[in-house]
């Protein structure tokens, strides 16, 4: 091969130039060319050359010599075309449109019914014109000198031996038996006569019996003889009475090919099919009226898809067209609709140069049919579309489709978004794209806010993480509220489709109390989608919880005092009641600082008690939480208590709100404004922060004296003629001191400990009266303990 090349390339720098470069040799049988595949040098577009060597078959020079001046002079749009010729005396060279030979195509069987009657056609209306208008004969008519385009039409070649009639001395009559493999094809009357008959014969004859036997080669896929020849084996039924008079012995009853050609364009004949009748009707498909333009499309809509018909015509021959009837031609949206069905199988290089060029100019178009049309064939083109293309081109002219006035056009254009979502840069999805999204949430139209809570669903996962939760949470839970059913349902699916984009904070804390009103929704569908939401969420929270520890409790060595308040219940009392006033001591217990009282004054040897049990009998802790008496000790100087403890027993909460502070972590700065277009999570109720107070550590020994605490809170109190919790008075009736037990008594304490109790211990009975406790009652300005009562 590469000896081929280099001769022919030596060759041509010695003759005249040819301005066209070989390719790979294509094998040909029975002929007297060698036909390779080109390229013309000048712009690189594909051809065919058929070269013939004088020097290695001079024998054969006239045919050689016969066929070149033949597709010079011979012009249809049957026949090949030829682009260029180059004669000299040591070769020939005719350079012709990208052609494949026939018979690789009808050894392997890989042509449909429809496509061979259309390529039958097409020969049959060639030779119509060679024998009729030209008076010729082209003597050479079989599968190897039938050859295909590009666009899969079937063109004529093997002129060796075309010869007109006209002539006396018609190549034919003296070169017919030099064509490889002659014998096996020429008619009864040329094998037993010679070619001279074709004198004495009606001139369609020859080609008429040559066009029977290429019929029966391309529907069975080989020719053997002249026994073959009548045989309607293969043959469709509607077209085997006129094959047989085709084929017919004898030349003067033999059908003619142009009357063949007639009997098959009736209608309902074997030639009256809708390939045939498309590929009539688009070559003037811009000159036509809007009725047979509608006609013509029709027929292209009910074949584009269809395994009968050759992708090449369509890509090749219908598609060129249907573009300029796009662009130039009115053709609308649908024949935009019919050109991206075409289009879908055409190479990558094919579809860069021949069809996005056209996608882009039409994005720029005004018409909102057009528009729909493309948004509504995105499917089809997206994958031949690169993502600079989508991101930089297109895109940015879809952005203004979120906004037109037409709802049909809104809902397009978020639809669209799922198509290219993939092909849109991070910046673009969680800048612009958040934007637009923001505003068809909210539309007008019911089911474009449906969608649009759908496509948020889809796109989840390609939305940036910083914003992500921001703004499908703000979003879904919008639409829980939706009036609309079919908004609140796929807001609901779209939240359990995308649970585990959520923490578990967040599930817990914001999503499950948006969901659990739908619950009881109105409508089943969406009470019966939220039960579905709710379980997996819950699956979520379960899971996670399981593998959280069992109590977060200090690390043994660490000051019980420095440890966070504990709610706990009775172990011998599980009722609800227990648990409160479990629940209301421990928070009391757990409250920091010092609590004492004074030492007490000379002469008294009463023993110490717990600080929250009053001294009297009335004020004895029931007998299973009493402690064990100890000795009464001395106490420094009971300090003020601030008003601060009323809320010691408040559990610790993060003193952010959730409204306007969700999804902040880690914004990034080019996307913030993005989703803060979405508002603020205004679904949870807002919690007010604890109060943090400083405390500092003591050592009660014992249960905290609770009744003298309160009654130094009401003296203070009492100085500032403040009203005190309801239970306590500032009148001196309200505090006494009793004579047996020296301790200051109140309603407070009185509700506290049971009326009846037994005595402590016997050492507690004897203990001598005690002078009451002396506490400071000054008060300052800020102490509102009393109002946080009232």
């Amino acid at each position: 091969m590469d000896f081929l090349k280099s001769a022919v390339a030596s060759a041509i720098s010695k003759g005249p130039s040819f301005g066209y470069a070989f390719g790979d040799k294509v094998d040909l049988d029975q002929s007297i060319w060698t036909l390779h595949n080109g390229t013309k040098r000048e712009d690189g577009s594909k051809c065919s050359i058929f070269s013939f060597d004088v020097n290695a078959n001079k024998s054969c020079l006239p045919l050689a010599k016969n066929a070149l001046r033949k597709f010079r002079t011979l012009r249809h749009p049957g026949i090949i075309k030829v682009l260029d010729t180059v004669e000299t005396d040591a070769y020939i060279y005719i350079a012709t449109e990208r052609i494949t030979p026939l018979s690789w195509k009808t050894k392997r069987k890989s042509l449909s019914e429809e496509s061979i009657k259309w390529g039958l056609h097409n020969i049959a209306r060639t030779l119509q014109f060679i024998n009729e208008e030209a008076s010729s004969v082209h003597g050479s008519v079989r599968t190897t000198s039938v050859f295909t385009t590009e666009s899969g039409e079937w063109k004529l070649g093997g002129l060796d031996v075309l010869s007109s009639m006209k002539e006396d001395d018609a190549i034919i009559y003296s070169y017919g038996n030099v064509i490889p493999d002659s014998g096996r094809y020429s008619p009864p009357e040329v094998a037993k006569g010679g070619w001279d008959v074709i004198k004495r014969n009606p001139l369609p004859a020859v080609d008429a019996y040559s066009y029977a036997i290429l019929v029966s080669e391309v529907f069975n896929g080989t020719y053997s003889g002249a026994d073959q020849a009548g045989q309607t084996k293969g043959v469709p039924h509607s077209m085997q009475a006129s094959y047989k008079r085709l084929a017919h012995a004898n030349p003067k009853t033999r059908l003619s090919v142009s009357h063949f050609f007639e009997q098959g364009k009736r209608s309902g004949a074997f030639f009256d099919t809708p390939l045939i009748q498309l590929t009539e009707g688009i070559d003037n498909l811009g000159l036509k009226s809007e009725a047979e333009r509608e006609e013509l499309l029709q027929e292209l809509d009910s074949v584009a898809d269809s395994d009968d018909f050759p992708e090449e015509f369509f890509q090749v021959k219908v598609l060129p067209e249907l573009l300029k009837s796009v662009e130039f031609g009115g053709g609308g949206p649908k024949v935009f609709a019919l050109v991206m069905r075409i289009s879908k199988k055409l190479p990558e290089d094919e579809y860069d140069a021949k069809i996005t060029p056209v996608i882009v100019r039409l994005f720029n178009s005004p018409d909102r049919a057009m528009r729909v049309s493309l948004l509504d064939n995105l499917p089809l083109m997206i994958d031949h579309l690169n993502q600079k293309i989508v991101n930089d081109k297109i895109f940015p002219q879809m952005v203004t489709g979120f906004t037109d006035l037409a709802p049909i056009v809104r809902e397009q254009t978020v639809k669209a978004v799922l198509v290219v979502i993939g092909k849109l840069s991070d910046r673009t999805i969680n800048g612009e794209l958040l934007r637009c999204l923001a505003k068809t949430a909210n539309d007008e139209q019911p089911g474009i806010r449906t969608n649009t809570t759908i496509c948020l669903g889809k796109i989840a996962r390609n939305l940036g993480v910083n914003s992500r939760t921001k703004v499908l949470t703000a979003a879904f839970t919008r639409s829980l509220r939706d009036p609309f059913v079919h908004a609140r349902n796929a807001s609901l699916m779209a939240l359990a489709a995308t649970v585990e984009l959520y923490t578990e904070e967040d599930c817990a804390g914001r999503l499950l109390p948006a969901i659990c009103p739908s619950l009881i929704d109105k409508e089943k569908i969406v009470r019966d989608q939220a039960n579905k939401a709710l379980d997996v969420f819950l699956q979520r929270i379960r899971k996670y919880g399981q593998s959280m520890p069992d109590s977060v409790a200090p690390p043994p060595g660490v000051a019980a005092a420095n440890a966070p308040p504990r709610m706990g219940t009775p172990q011998n009392d599980n009722s609800w009641t227990g648990w409160a006033i479990s629940s209301f001591t421990n928070k009391v217990a757990g409250a920091s600082g010092e609590i004492q009282k004074k030492d007490a004054e000379p002469g008294n040897t009463a023993q110490e008690r717990p600080s929250s049990v009053p001294p009297s009998a009335q004020g004895a802790l029931p007998s299973r939480i009493r402690p064990t008496p100890v000795p009464l000790q001395s106490a420094p100087t009971v300090p003020r208590v601030s008003s601060q403890l009323s809320n010691v027993h408040q559990p610790e909460v993060e003193a952010e709100e959730f409204a306007g502070n969700w999804g902040d972590d880690n914004n990034n700065d080019d996307n913030e404004d993005a989703a803060d277009v979405w508002g603020d999570f205004d679904d949870t109720p807002k919690h007010a922060a604890a109060t943090s107070t400083s405390t500092t550590a003591f050592d009660d020994q014992g249960e905290p004296d609770f009744a003298g605490w309160l009654d130094a809170q009401a003296k203070a109190k009492s100085q500032i003629k403040k009203p005190l919790p309801k239970g306590l008075t500032s009148n001196k009736s309200s505090a006494r001191t009793s004579p047996q037990t020296g301790a200051t008594s109140s309603m407070a304490a009185k509700s506290i400990a049971p009326r009846k109790a037994k005595p402590l211990s016997t050492a507690r009975t004897q203990a001598q009266p005690v002078q009451p406790k002396k506490v400071d009652t000054e008060a300052d300005d800020d102490d509102d303990w009393g109002d946080a009562w009232g």
